[in-house]
């Protein structure tokens, strides 16, 4: 890219937030990466969430600017009134790590793939953030970290499904897949809502000693009904659902359900959960563009939220500190234990 291009979001081959593509991750120098897990044969509904990563690269150019100078100016928050991923982005820290190779009807091998993946990422140094594919594709991820983690797992279900005739790697079992990893210590479940849970899913998520954080008791308790169960500081791995989000908001989901929460609402979760933590890796799934309206409003979001959160996780505390670099000032925190309706504004779907 050189400063005379106005680098329009229409023109030249996509990548997230057109920053470089390094697909050689033997040999990966970067802070944040961009990886596409293009899987959708763990959904027993309407496929097409494996078009997703594709889509989402085209939305993320609505967020990179038109220009060098622009882009160097990195994202900028008119609330807090402060530019984030600054850095990253003049120094280009951010890659795109391209996709994962999806072994069709061997999904073993495409799990192993994004394991792989995975690890070179994480032995770069770089925070992975994946982008399915359905739910499946978190359990690939999470298995690569060798380290003890946490995980915030943002959905309007509990994905405990039990594996009903050898079914193992579908979208409905990523969590009960997860719990059973040796090196997966606290699990907190928010935005649990659908009337599809079954008890007995519930109870076994229960039992492995989750947290589990339904709509209606986050609102009522606050942000401190996530981050109460979660160690200060601790490293953490964050897992979304876009069906976590409100139906109207995320058109293009299979699994949507009504009465989600706002995406004001999901950003200051996600904020509250980047001060008070060490997120080490993230994953967006469920975007389907086959589903979506033509605009592509769902991946739009599903690029935001990702874009957002990473740029609060690289102003950690200890992710600083892994990079030599000081901390910034720090906007004032929202309040961990007022009610979160009470700190967001209201929302309208006219």
């Amino acid at each position: 890219m050189t400063e005379d291009r106005l680098n329009l979001p229409f023109v030249g081959i996509p990548s997230f937030l057109r920053s470089p593509v390094h697909t050689d991750l033997k040999n990966l120098d970067a802070d944040i990466a961009f990886l596409g897990v293009p899987s959708d044969e763990g959904s027993p509904w309407y496929p097409g969430a494996r078009m997703a990563p594709r889509v989402v690269r085209e939305m993320s150019l609505r967020y990179a600017e038109y220009g060098a100078v622009q882009t160097a100016a990195g994202i900028y928050d008119i609330d807090t009134d402060r530019h984030y991923l600054q850095y990253e982005r003049r120094n280009q820290r951010i890659v795109d790590c391209g996709d994962v190779d999806i072994l069709y009807t061997n999904p073993e091998g495409t799990f192993r793939n994004i394991s792989n993946a995975t690890s070179h990422i994480l032995r770069a140094g770089a925070i992975p953030v994946v982008f399915g594919g359905d739910h499946a594709i978190s359990y690939g991820v999470v298995r690569a970290f060798e380290e003890p983690i946490s995980i915030v797992h943002f959905d309007a279900h509990l994905d405990y499904r039990p594996f009903v005739h050898g079914v193992e790697y579908a979208n409905g079992s990523p969590m009960l897949k997860i719990g059973k990893l040796r090196h997966v210590d606290r699990m907190v479940q928010v935005g649990t809502r659908s009337i599809r849970t079954s008890k007995a899913a519930l109870q076994e998520s229960l039992d492995r000693g989750n947290a589990v954080v339904t709509v209606n008791r986050l609102r009522r308790d606050g942000l401190q009904s996530i981050l109460g169960e979660l160690p200060q500081g601790g490293k953490v791995y964050v897992s979304i659902d876009i069906d976590v989000l409100d139906l109207p908001l995320v058109p293009g989901c299979a699994s949507a359900e009504p009465e989600g929460f706002g995406f004001e609402e999901m950003r200051q979760m996600l904020f509250a959960i980047a001060r008070h933590c060490d997120v080490v890796g993230m994953d967006v799934v469920e975007i389907n563009p086959m589903l979506d309206v033509r605009a592509n409003n769902t991946s739009l979001l599903g690029a935001q939220l990702a874009i957002e959160l990473v740029g609060r996780v690289v102003e950690q505390p200890a992710y600083l500190a892994r990079k030599g670099r000081p901390q910034p000032p720090q906007a004032p925190p929202r309040s961990a234990s007022a009610p979160l309706e009470a700190q967001t504004a209201p929302h309208s779907f006219a």
